[in-house]
């Protein structure tokens, strides 16, 4: 049985004990009652969470420059000492959903500079591939409703190189790899603390936290611990209202708190912590050398610990608080402190809280936490699942839980400045996010990464909330609707596509995730279906106006979220007069349509006014598919799909890059059932009118079959068998697209011939990169020129699916192309998935392929079943590239392992 931490007395070392059995803990499911209590609003299980970000500094939200520079405008170097605007950052952080109040874990080693309260990185101009954090922490659980969270963080016990990880990587270029902070050296020796968190709720408000630090060296060594608790300033803007400022006391061991709308918090830890205490508000003085707020400022409880500095309130009183302890640990050994953060008391609360419970009832709700948090894994992750992909997905899912981030922002507000504060600049009022003037963002939303990108982006989300599905599915619906609101979604029909840049255009992907979610939460919440088919039907519309300049069904969209992908930025003005014509943008509209048809038919069958929404889609998925031979996207000598750049005169160019923008247009299809077509007769009518009197559409509605029951189906495709059989020989080529990890997002053979085209004067070309993008476009921060992108594989396989839903095991192809074996394209899809999977898992030589070429990740026994989830993989050797926590969509292998062992 696993080993598990025992919680005894104050702070001493740690005692392990075995697992107790099922027998000792609460009831089966506690879980799952607790997301029933939270879904039904009997008790709100969700209201304090992991929803602190772990930067909000170098965010667009606190950039007031004239030129955007976010990075410059507010440093890391701020961070410490500055207010946030709208929201607030910290390590192991947890607040409410609102972030009234935030909790966080800050240390101090002795050597460094400055406490360690928030994660170091660098940004565009710092990295040599783009922004990039340079510490290690991860996620390791967290069910749901944050009844049981682990947070784990390895901090050097040496000084932190900050000016050596800014130096090194300045002088690095995109040929370059980047310089981690694995390559300081400064692991090698094992001296460094290993830093554990564990999280048990003992009710919605009230959160039992146990502190691990164990120290790894072979030599005794002393850790600061400061758990610490702040409000989130919302008095120093001039607002209405706005004023009343909360307070901090120290009193004991604890710290309570007091907020005329939360009520009264309390924090509490054991041992002789010494409170300390200072205000949440700039330090003027030593950014700018002017008078501040307060004479105890934000960064007042950094000098105090750090340098001795008298900063902090000797009256104890303030609206940020830490509980100090000085923890000496022999070497090889490990300490804890045990907390209680609880709300006492609703407003206005006058008299002292009651003493926290920090012994047996603490440790019988840990013990149940950990318990429960189990039996519900063991009910989510099959049983044909090895233990390697169990901890896999579970720690998957645990960084999805754990992304979920307090995301505010107030763009009328942001564009116009607060009263208290220096008006922005002028030209802000027609530059960045100007146009998105509605947005009212105060919402808990599931982030890509919360610390590379600790805002939404649209697409994202949407293969978030699939995975999301698996373990909430409340939760995930919510998200899928909330970009649809109002105060999200443009007055024109837009949806907004990150806080970079709203207007930009992610790929239409919120139809296909909606029916994901309605499928894996049962296909019973119809209210759900229909009220994302009412907001989707005026997004569909917006694409139709705005991305289809010449009304012939051939789409544009831009760089459409895969960045680099194409010789020149699709997102800029073309570098000759004319149009680009997709087939991303094409195809992504075609799976649209399909969608919405599907969606449509769903609804019918229970109101039968949306049987004309599904005859309108039937249609509109036809014209579009038809449109892409017609328009010449498909090039009939290769069997691809390519992008072709229209131009004033008519001629048309064909971009002829084999990438993942041409194998996107097999993910629209779907099936009309005989079944659907009996309880539908106006669809199959229109179905019959349209192959009687439009022949030319039955290329993509006309292919027909017996289905498993015996009765006729009908196949709608953007690409037909023909078609079907010839581009999956391109995509499983492992010359072409085909690795051992996945799918590569350009084809290898562009590394012996990269494309190039002349426009305009100047040259254009697209090679094979596995790796790092050397290109500049989009800052290089990602790559879509070779390496394997979770989401789109994960799009191709389901594809693949609904084909074998079709065509059964009577169509066979190649697998790999050139081998002689003909597999069904179930087993290909299983196959594809088990590739993906073993980025993750350890291989023969207990080596997982995501840590490349990272000795300690492979081998060493404190850091290889830590999983992280990064952004985009090697295409040729599986390495973790790009954002290092970017749990969100390649939380994705949770799926797949769950699909492939169910």
């Amino acid at each position: 049985m696993a080993a598990v931490v025992k919680y005894r007395g104050d702070v001493k070392d740690v005692h392990v004990i075995t697992d107790r059995s099922s027998s000792d803990a609460s009831p089966p499911d506690a879980e799952r009652l607790r997301l029933a209590q939270a879904d039904s609003g009997e008790q709100d299980w969700r209201a304090w969470g992991p929803y602190l970000s772990e930067r909000a500094w170098g965010t667009v939200r606190e950039d007031y420059s004239e030129h955007g520079t976010a990075w410059d405008y507010f440093p890391h170097d701020h961070a410490r000492s500055r207010a946030y605007r709208w929201n607030e950052d910290g390590m192991a952080g947890v607040c409410d959903e609102r972030q009234t109040f935030a909790f966080a874990l800050a240390l101090w080693n002795g050597k460094d500079p400055i406490l360690k309260e928030r994660m170091f990185g660098l940004g565009g101009d710092g990295g040599n591939h783009g922004e990039d954090v340079k510490e290690y922490w991860w996620y390791e659980d967290s069910t749901p409703t944050h009844s049981w969270m682990r947070w784990r963080y390895h901090y050097p016990q040496a000084a932190f190189p900050y000016d050596e990880l800014v130096a090194v990587n300045a002088l690095r270029g995109r040929d370059d790899t980047e310089y981690e902070l694995v390559d300081t050296g400064i692991f090698d020796d094992d001296r460094y603390w290993a830093v554990t968190v564990d999280y048990a709720k003992a009710s919605p408000t009230d959160l039992c936290m146990v502190v691990t630090v164990a120290n790894r060296g072979d030599q005794a060594a002393t850790l600061h611990v400061l758990p610490t608790l702040w409000f989130r300033n919302t008095w120093s803007w001039g607002l209405p209202g706005g004023d009343r400022i909360p307070r901090l006391t120290g009193q004991g061991t604890r710290l309570v708190g007091e907020h005329r709308v939360l009520g009264q918090l309390l924090l509490e830890g054991d041992g002789g912590p010494v409170p300390l205490l200072c205000d949440n508000d700039t330090n003027a003085e030593r950014l700018w050398g002017l008078p501040g707020r307060s004479p105890y400022p934000k960064d007042g409880i950094n000098d105090h610990v750090v340098n001795g500095a008298a900063t902090v309130n000797p009256a104890r009183e303030g609206t940020k608080g830490a509980l100090h302890y000085v923890l000496d640990v022999p070497a090889g050994g490990q300490r804890q402190i045990r907390l209680r953060l609880t709300r006492t008391a609703s407003p206005p609360a006058a008299a002292p809280p009651p003493p926290a419970d920090l012994s047996d009832g603490f440790e019988a709700v840990v013990w149940a936490r950990r318990a429960e948090a189990n039996r519900f894994f063991a009910g989510v992750i099959p049983p044909a699942a090895t233990p390697d992909e169990a901890l896999v997905a579970r720690q998957a899912i645990a960084g999805l839980m754990w992304g979920k981030q307090f995301y505010h922002f107030d763009v009328k507000r942001w564009l116009e400045g607060d009263p208290g504060s220096t008006p922005p600049p002028a030209g802000r009022r027609h530059g960045r996010n100007s146009a998105w003037w509605h947005m009212t963002s105060f919402d808990v939303i599931s982030m890509p990464d919360p610390w590379e990108y600790p805002w939404y982006a649209a697409w994202d989300l949407a293969f978030h909330c699939v995975s999301i599905a698996r373990v909430d599915p409340g939760f995930a619906k919510e998200q899928i609707l909330l970009l649809l609101r109002e105060w999200y979604l443009h007055p024109n029909g837009q949806i907004p596509a990150y806080e970079w840049a709203f207007g930009d255009v992610n790929p239409p992907v919120h139809a296909w995730a909606a029916l994901k979610v309605f499928e894996i939460d049962g296909g019973r919440d119809y209210e759900f279906l229909a009220r994302v088919m009412h907001k989707l039907l005026l997004n569909f519309t917006w694409w139709v106006n705005r991305k289809d300049t010449g009304g012939n069904n051939v789409f544009e969209g831009g760089f459409l979220g895969l960045d680099n992908v194409g010789p020149f930025d699709r997102s800029a003005a073309l570098p000759v007069a004319g149009v680009l014509e997709q087939s991303d943008g094409t195809g992504w509209m075609g799976m649209y349509a399909l969608n919405l048809l599907d969606m449509a038919i769903v609804l019918a069958e229970h109101d039968r006014t949306w049987v004309d929404t599904a005859t309108k889609f039937f249609e509109h998925f036809a014209y579009i598919a038809a449109a892409a031979y017609e328009q010449g996207l498909w090039d009939e000598e290769d069997a691809f799909f390519y992008d072709v750049l229209r131009l004033a005169d008519g001629t048309k160019v064909p971009l002829k890059v084999r990438s993942v923008v041409g194998l996107l247009p097999l993910a629209a299809t779907t099936r009309l059932t005989a079944r659907t077509l009996h309880h539908l007769p106006e669809l199959g009518a229109r179905l019959r009118w349209f192959l009687t009197n439009r022949p030319e559409y039955a290329q993509v509605i006309g292919t027909r079959r017996l289905g498993p029951d015996g009765r006729q189906q009908r196949l709608l495709s953007m690409v037909g068998p023909e078609q079907v059989v010839r581009l999956l020989a391109r995509m499983l080529d492992p010359d072409e697209f085909l690795s051992d990890f996945g799918l590569r997002t350009l084809s290898r053979a562009h590394l012996d011939k990269p494309f190039s085209v002349t426009l305009g004067g100047q040259e254009f070309s697209v090679g094979y990169e596995p790796a790092e993008s050397t290109s500049g476009l989009f800052g290089g921060n990602s790559n879509w020129r070779g390496p394997i992108w979770m989401p789109t594989n994960f799009l191709l396989i389901s594809a693949l699916r609904d084909y074998a839903a079709f065509f059964g095991d009577d169509l066979q192809v190649e697998y790999p192309t050139r081998s002689g074996v003909k597999h069904t394209l179930d087993e290909i899809a299983d196959d594809l998935s088990a590739r993906l999977i073993s980025l993750f898992t350890q291989d023969d030589w207990g080596r997982r392929p995501i840590y490349g070429a990272a000795q300690m990740f492979q081998t060493h026994p404190d850091w290889r079943d830590l999983i992280a989830f990064p952004e985009y993989f090697h295409g040729d050797n599986g390495a973790g590239l790009g954002a290092w926590h970017q749990t969100g969509w390649t939380a994705l292998v949770a799926d797949l392992i769950l699909t492939l062992r169910r």
